[in-house]
């Protein structure tokens, strides 16, 4: 299977191209990716001299560069690509809107016309909004975006379904709950507190800290889409949840004590706009149609993340340092524009 990922150099991306050329020797990838601020090389850097990977920079909303990178044809797009951080989204929506939307809007008019036989869009739990104590969201769930982020996964979320509707492309969008893993970028809650603590810096909690969260660890998402390209039915929405539901308060407890480190370096800030009191996600959809169950245990998961994190200073660093570019320079000896 010939397979073109979206967004590949980033932090989900760069794991499901790594997980699925180590489990499927049949695998092919083209990593397509425009190499924004968190798309990184340096996440793809253990492929660099296997033959059955290969990088492309473009970006998935100049129609040009998509046409051009699936001129050698694909079997399936997997697509990440997208502007992801809420807060961004509040201070400057309009990259989220050409991205998450015009970008989805370009690939699957290019899926479309050349015929490829599936398009799996991933995209977020963000997109039910913010939930009751003990509800759980389905897939028919009402769409109730708060944060331009969420409302541009909505829409590129509705502007896949339509490809399979109007057109019979073979479309499968997931929803997953936060992921945490190695090759995170550090603005991401887990690992930036990681980092700091690590640091000896402070760690900003917004408001109370009782915002609820359903966390899982990238690998079993990983796992949950190679499913999902496989087994799911076109047309179709599945969620992916792993049922760890932390507040931000306990959980930055959990690292703090995982690391050694005292609950001084806490700061409580101003809370983010519209930000969602809970999410949670129930995929029994998944499971019941796929077989899939999430197989890491959180508090082992978290270990292991934080072990990375320890043993991968260098990589960290280099990012808050805003270093990373050199990785670019790295494949292609010139500089990154």
């Amino acid at each position: 299977m010939k397979l073109c990922v979206t967004g590949g150099a980033g932090f989900i991306g760069s794991n499901f191209v790594r997980y699925m050329l180590g489990r499927h020797a049949d695998v092919q990838v083209m990593t397509l990716d425009c190499l924004t601020y968190a798309g990184n090389l340096a996440n793809l850097e253990s492929l660099r001299d296997d033959p059955r990977h290969r990088f492309v920079r473009a970006d998935v909303a100049d129609p040009a560069a998509v046409d051009d990178a699936l001129d050698e044809g694909v079997d399936a797009i997997v697509h990440f690509a997208a502007e992801s951080h809420v807060d961004r989204s509040i201070r400057d929506a309009a990259p989220f809107l050409r991205t998450n939307v015009a970008g989805t809007g370009v690939l699957l008019e290019a899926a479309r016309r050349r015929g490829v036989a599936r398009f799996l869009h991933v995209s977020t739990d963000e997109v039910y909004g913010s939930l009751g104590p003990d509800e759980r969201a389905t897939e028919d769930a009402p769409l109730r975006p708060t944060s331009p982020y969420a409302a541009s996964k909505a829409a590129s979320d509705l502007l896949a379904l339509s490809y399979a509707r109007t057109y019979g492309l073979d479309v499968v969008v997931t929803r997953c709950s936060n992921n945490f893993g190695p090759f995170q970028f550090p603005e991401k809650m887990i690992p930036l507190f990681i980092t700091n603590a690590m640091a000896d810096q402070a760690l900003p909690l917004y408001g109370d800290g009782g915002n609820v969260r359903d966390w899982i660890y990238v690998e079993d998402h990983c796992a949950a889409l190679d499913r999902a390209l496989v087994r799911g039915r076109s047309g179709e929405v599945y969620n992916i949840g792993a049922g760890n539901e932390w507040t931000n308060r306990a959980l930055t407890g959990e690292i703090l004590r995982r690391l050694g480190k005292s609950s001084d370096l806490v700061r409580s800030v101003a809370d983010r706009p519209a930000h969602d009191r809970r999410y949670a996600l129930d995929s029994t959809k998944l499971q019941r149609e796929t077989g899939w169950a999430p197989e890491h245990a959180f508090s082992a998961a978290l270990d292991r993340t934080i072990d990375w994190y320890r043993q991968n200073e260098h990589w960290w660093k280099t990012i808050k340092n805003g270093e990373y570019q050199r990785f670019y320079e790295l494949w292609y000896g010139e500089r990154l524009k």
